[in-house]
């Protein structure tokens, strides 16, 4: 028994350990399995991961290539830094970041983070230099508190060399005189300042071993303080009731009689300043005219320190207005006058707003006031040329400037042999080269139609060179490049000629403007024969006289021709179009005679059946003798349902009346009377017409309610149906008072179940022909950009994401047609022409969902409006009758219907919005062409291209 116990025991403990081996056995393969899936997963994120870089690597190449195309890709650049330093790529992203600091100022966010990357890769003592540079950088583009305070405390970690404190307390005076003013950011600085020398100050008494030797120093420092304290006091800056506190705790409640009276002398100017700066803290960026208020204030004021300080916090915020710097610049220019400070603002004027030429002018303007190397100028004039004007007379205008600077140089008194002079001259005519060939180019214009330039480079050989020969070829140069017709330009080169050449120059000139000048040839002949009466001899006179005699027949013989022409051009097409109006008069008379008589033939039938069913006896129906006191009863209830429901309401009183001879007598009045809307001229002004609604509307009444009850109490809305009872898509609604009406008017273009509704003032076009509703301005508009090629998906909201990048979008317009599907078309609103021009540079060719845009200066074409013929008026066959816009001749002003839909034209009196008044029916075919025709629905033009 026990052995047989002992082998249980032994048989139990190899299960046992069986067991054991088999749960270590499956712990290792599910340790190996999620080792293998960890595996797995950790490679799917390699992958991942792999693919991303790939992708951030292809995008960095995509933007290195552009900026390669165009450097100045503001956006651009931004888009390559952020990814560079997402990528980790600390080389590249340093490269970039130089680059762009060269082109552009750049803001506080990416300047804090070039420098806090320098900072932690500074490593020797070279590098710390190099970080002090970049800050000297920073603190040059804009005033910036926050790099201001970084320079600072970076500064701090170099105290242990010598000199360490001072330079420190160098970069806080620095600090304090740059922004130490600025209202909500100054307190800061003030306060890190402070908070140095006081660590300063612990420092002293920590390392003194005894305190009364070092006294004088501690006393030194701790005066240090108190000024400081004193300082921040004397400035306005809000929160100063808190920096109040920490003095009197700092001095133990010992404040003198004269710091509170400082301190309460501020508060007081704190009050002035407190509305303009709560006004800026709830406006809404970019706060531009907010600050314009400020300034004003602080012109007033007078202090040079303040004016300065607001200007750069409203530039900090407006950098790319151009008109901003200009009155910046403008100021320091006649006020401080200040050689390095004028300069450098100037300098960061033409680098945020490098496509204004007025702020290159001044720049050039101010380098030379302040006696600026010749060297200097040039480079800023080439870098100019290269800086992208959007306009090609721009361009003429800072060579201009350029030149007035060089002849400035020249002293005349040494004749021709001056170095100064040879290069004025070279620079005369790499202006007239460069215009011809890089404007022409790049504009398809030229910039100097009237050749300014040579204009006064022939004046300075004249005047100031003596050289007439010269100044003789410039003018005949002038001559040939189209300027030949203009009296004016004949006139200039004579008074040249009168002043510094002589009579037989200016005699010939004269003789050729007489022959050339095509707009004011009178004008040319009266000169000639004054020049004649003061220098010329008798056979010159007779001449004169012989010559303008001859010329100005001639003129009048081809301005009688020309009028002729036009005349009998005019005349035939008059005709042409009075043969095509008959020709439709009569094709549209037959076609409605047709009709006619089709539909006379069916009323025929239908009175045939009605005589039927009146001669049929049926128990309880009235014969035709009672048939007339039916009759009589119904058209009872009629007038008493238009005095309820008006006359829209016709299609409910066949429901109301039950009999069938009534129903068929308000079936008739109703067929009559629908669709004419009788209106009150004298309602004008309190009524609204709404058109280009939806046919399908179940109904227009509650709809209208529902839309435009909101601005008003509704007096009465009448939707206009067709004869057959079908809402034709517009109405009237009438409002109780003219305020409501007016309110109406902005609802135009409304979308109402997926179509715009327009609303227009109820205005009789019959009595006021020029009266036109449309809202929009044809004529050149600066500050918006007309967008063509957008896709159809394109909504609102994703163009305005586009273009809110390059400024402040006002307002956006989708162009749509009638049914309310969008053409591709856009209209963007911006703030100011500078934003909109900024816009055009870098928006025009852009890719929108596939789709290539095209951007452009908002310039409708002009519309084809027939003008009144002046006989009078000079006029030849090369004269063209029409002059199209900057993006040539627009789409609606194709003619698309066919010919045979086209409507005639009608003597008759016409309502408003198009109806017609009440007419008498045609009783015979010949009378049918000369009544009034009626307006055609949608079931009669799909009639009519069917043959039916």
């Amino acid at each position: 028994m026990a052995t047989s116990d002992s082998e249980e025991e032994l048989q139990h403990q190899r299960m046992e350990e069986e067991d054991e081996k088999d749960l270590d056995e499956s712990e290792v393969v599910s340790e190996g399995e999620a080792k293998m899936e960890k595996d797995e997963g950790s490679e799917e994120e390699e992958d991942s991961s792999d693919e991303d870089e790939k992708e951030n690597e292809a995008e960095i190449q995509r933007l290195e290539e552009q900026l390669s195309i165009n450097a100045y890709d503001y956006n651009c650049h931004v888009d390559l830094i952020k990814l560079l330093r997402h990528e980790g790529e600390l080389i590249k992203l340093r490269r970039a970041c130089q680059k762009m600091s060269e082109l552009f100022p750049l803001s506080e966010e990416i300047w804090l983070d070039w420098l806090r990357d320098e900072i932690r890769m500074a490593s020797e003592e070279s590098d710390r230099e190099k970080v002090y540079e970049l800050f000297e950088k920073a603190v040059k583009d804009y005033i910036c508190p926050e790099i201001w305070l970084e320079y600072a405390q970076y500064s701090i970690g170099g105290i242990e060399k010598t000199g360490g404190i001072e330079k420190v307390r160098a970069v806080f005076e620095r600090a304090v005189t740059s922004v130490g003013l600025h209202m909500t950011k100054g307190a800061a600085i003030w306060e890190a300042y402070r908070e140095f020398e006081n660590a300063v100050l612990s420092l002293q008494e920590q390392l003194s071993p005894d305190p009364s030797s070092e006294e004088a120093g501690l006393q030194a420092q701790r005066q240090r303080i108190n000024s400081l304290f004193l300082r921040q006091l004397s400035v306005p800056l809000l929160d100063m009731e808190g920096t109040y506190a920490e003095y009197e705790e700092w001095c133990g409640s010992l404040v003198l009689a004269s710091v509170k009276q400082l301190y309460n002398k501020t508060l007081q100017q704190l009050e002035k300043y407190r509305s303009y700066e709560d006004t800026l803290l709830i406006a809404e960026p970019p706060k531009l005219s907010e600050y314009q208020a400020y300034i004003d204030f602080e012109m007033k004021e007078g202090d040079p320190l303040r004016i300065q300080l607001i200007f750069e916090r409203a530039i900090a915020e407006n950098c790319l207005v151009p008109d901003l710097w200009s009155r910046y610049t403008q100021y320091l220019d006649r006020q401080l006058k200040i050689k390095d400070l004028v300069l450098a603002v100037h300098s960061r004027a033409v680098r945020n707003c490098p496509w204004t030429v007025g702020l290159w002018k001044r720049y050039l303007l101010a380098l030379e006031r302040h006696d600026a190397d010749h060297q200097t100028v040039s480079d800023v004039f080439e870098k100019a040329l290269s800086a992208g004007f959007i306009q090609a007379w721009d361009y003429v205008e800072i060579w201009q400037a350029y030149l007035d600077y060089l002849r400035r140089r020249v002293d005349f008194r040494q004749g021709n042999s001056s170095k100064e002079l040879e290069e004025l001259r070279s620079a005369f005519s790499r202006a007239m080269e460069y215009l011809k060939t890089d404007v022409e180019e790049r504009f398809s214009e030229s910039g100097d139609p009237s050749c300014t330039i040579m204009q006064n480079w022939a004046r300075i050989e004249a005047r100031h060179c003596n050289n007439m020969q010269r100044a003789r070829e410039l003018w005949d140069s002038i001559m040939t490049k189209g300027n030949a017709k203009f009296a004016n330009m004949w006139l200039e080169y004579c008074n040249l000629e009168r002043a510094h050449g002589d009579a037989q120059h200016c005699r010939k000139a004269l003789h050729r403007a007489v022959q050339c000048t095509s707009d004011y040839p009178e004008h040319v002949c009266e000169v000639l024969l004054n020049f004649e009466r003061i220098e010329g001899t008798l056979e010159d006179w007779d001449t004169a006289v012989q010559k303008t005699e001859t010329r100005l027949s001639r003129i009048n013989e081809q301005r009688t021709k020309a009028a002729e022409k036009e005349a009998a051009f005019v005349q035939k097409e008059d005709e042409r179009a009075e043969q095509r109006k008959k020709a439709r008069a009569d094709k549209k008379a037959l076609k409605k005679a047709k009709r006619d008589a089709k539909f006379g033939e069916k009323r025929k039938a239908e009175e045939r059946e009605e005589e039927e069913w009146d001669t049929e006896e049926v128990a309880g129906q009235p014969n035709k003798k009672t048939r007339g006191e039916g009759d009589y009863f119904a058209s009872e209830k009629i007038k008493n349902i238009d005095a309820k429901i008006g006359l829209f309401g016709r299609e409910l009183a066949t429901k109301i009346v039950d009999h069938p001879s009534q129903q068929k007598t308000v079936a008739a009045a109703h067929k009559n009377d629908m669709g004419k809307v009788l209106h009150d001229h004298s309602k004008d002004s309190i009524t609204v017409f709404v058109s280009n609604l939806s046919y399908s509307m179940d109904d227009p009444e509650d709809k209208m309610k529902e839309t435009l009850g909101k601005c008003g109490e509704i007096a009465e809305i009448r939707p206009v149906y067709s004869n057959k009872g079908n809402f034709r898509g517009y109405c009237y609604v009438e409002f109780k008072d003219e305020k409501s009406a007016l309110d109406a008017l902005k609802l135009d273009r409304k979308e109402i179940d997926g179509r715009p509704m327009f609303v227009s003032p109820c205005i009789d076009k019959a009595r006021n022909p020029e009266f036109k509703v449309f809202k929009y301005s044809t004529a050149l508009e600066k500050h918006k950009l007309f967008i063509s090629g957008l896709p159809f998906s394109c909504t609102k909201e994703e163009l305005e994401e586009i273009c809110r990048g390059h400024g402040t979008v006002k307002e956006i317009r989708l162009v749509t047609n009638r049914s309310g599907k969008p053409k591709g078309l856009a209209y963007v609103e911006y703030e100011n022409e500078t934003q909109a021009s900024q816009a055009v540079l870098k928006m025009d060719g852009m890719t929108v969902k596939d789709h290539c845009i095209k951007v452009a200066i908002s310039n409708p074409p002009r519309r084809n409006v027939p003008e009144k013929t002046d006989p009078n008026k000079p006029t030849g066959p090369m004269v063209p009758r029409q002059i199209y816009g900057a993006r040539g001749k627009g789409r609606t002003q194709l003619a698309l219907l066919p010919r045979a839909l086209v409507r005639q034209n009608v003597v008759a009196a016409k309502t408003e919005n198009g109806t017609f008044p009440d007419t008498v029916p045609a009783s015979s075919s010949s009378s049918v062409a000369q009544e009034t025709p009626k307006k055609l629905t949608n079931a009669d033009f799909a009639r009519m291209l069917l043959n039916k």
